[in-house]
């Protein structure tokens, strides 16, 4: 039955009844209209806008519930759709709705495959570039200055050896920018170093307490899990230092059948913010990409804990 039709028949049902009800009911309309004929009128009447109104929401229930996903549905939470009941106008815009989100998250998943792929190109180029161009330079710069304050006077040695020593420094800066570019010990040694390596390093230039659990047999992941496993790590540890004032982080990674599960805690205030910022979307975007699920969640009385589900897929021989 179409949409036009069923609110034609539900108006009928309440005006068939109201009918009836004249038709077989003792009552009589007298000229002039005594006070107790028009208290029965419009109560009538009010009996039946009210039958009208709760059979036209019944009728349009699906209607307001598919409004109401469509002003709440996010791309980045898949899976969210509505059940499919009889035919007609309604359940066919409902069934085409729910085939749009499909396709659009489908094709979403795609875009930020792509646009992560893109990315992380672009990251291997420049720490490539800052390794092979401006970590040489440097590192020529350095020894140019160590073979100068070697032949300096005494008062122009100190001058050299002070630089020397703002330029070393810069130096391990910008080999810490290459790690965080491309970590190359996460294609050489595996996930577990590359985390283990990375909490080291941010431990000791946010003065933060890490604290690491991962257990002893982790399965084998392609390279795109481990690397979305990794970049969810860092910028999990990026958010906990700059916004949420934290003292303490826990890293954690453990194997649940048939998937690894990120956890990173951390002790501070927690996200107030009532839209997520690019950092986490970030996240859920590289959380889908694997096929895998993000959840941010309260830690504590005010830490928060976000926890990376991801599919276990062997290693291709």
């Amino acid at each position: 039955m179409s949409l036009f039709w069923r609110i034609f028949a539900l108006n009928a049902v309440v005006l068939g009844s109201a009918t009836a009800l004249l038709l077989w009911a003792p009552v009589t309309v007298s000229v002039p209209v005594v006070l107790t004929e028009a208290v029965i009128l419009v109560g009538g009447l009010v009996v039946m806008l009210v039958a009208n109104a709760a059979l036209l929401r019944l009728g349009l229930a699906p209607l307001d519930r598919l409004t109401k996903l469509m002003a709440t549905v996010d791309l980045l939470r898949p899976g969210q759709r509505l059940p499919v009941q009889g035919g007609g106008e309604v359940a066919e815009v409902i069934r085409t709705f729910n085939a749009m989100l499909e396709r659009l998250e489908q094709e979403r998943v795609a875009g930020s495959a792509r646009v992560l792929l893109a990315q992380e190109a672009e990251r291997r180029r420049i720490a490539q570039e800052l390794h092979d161009e401006v970590g040489q330079s440097m590192t020529a710069i350095l020894l140019g200055l160590k073979r100068g304050a070697d032949r300096a006077p005494k008062p122009l040695r100190a001058e050299l050896q002070e630089m020397q020593e703002i330029t070393r420094e810069s130096l391990d800066e910008v080999r810490r920018l290459v790690r965080r570019l491309r970590p190359g010990v996460l294609d050489d040694l595996g996930l577990v170093s590359a985390l283990i390596s990375l909490t080291e390093d941010f431990a000791t230039h946010t003065g933060l307490q890490v604290t690491r659990r991962f257990d002893a047999e982790l399965p084998a992941l392609d390279p795109e899990t481990e690397l979305v496993l990794y970049r969810v790590a860092q910028e999990s540890l990026t958010n906990a230092a700059r916004h949420a004032d934290a003292h303490r982080v826990a890293v954690a990674v453990r194997h649940l059948r048939d998937r690894v599960e990120l956890t990173v805690t951390d002790d501070g205030h927690g996200i107030t913010a009532p839209r997520e910022g690019a950092g986490i979307r970030g996240m859920r975007e590289r959380a889908l990409l694997i096929g895998g699920s993000l959840e941010i969640a309260p830690a504590g009385p005010t830490g928060t804990r976000i926890t990376l589900a991801a599919p276990v897929s062997r290693k291709q021989p």
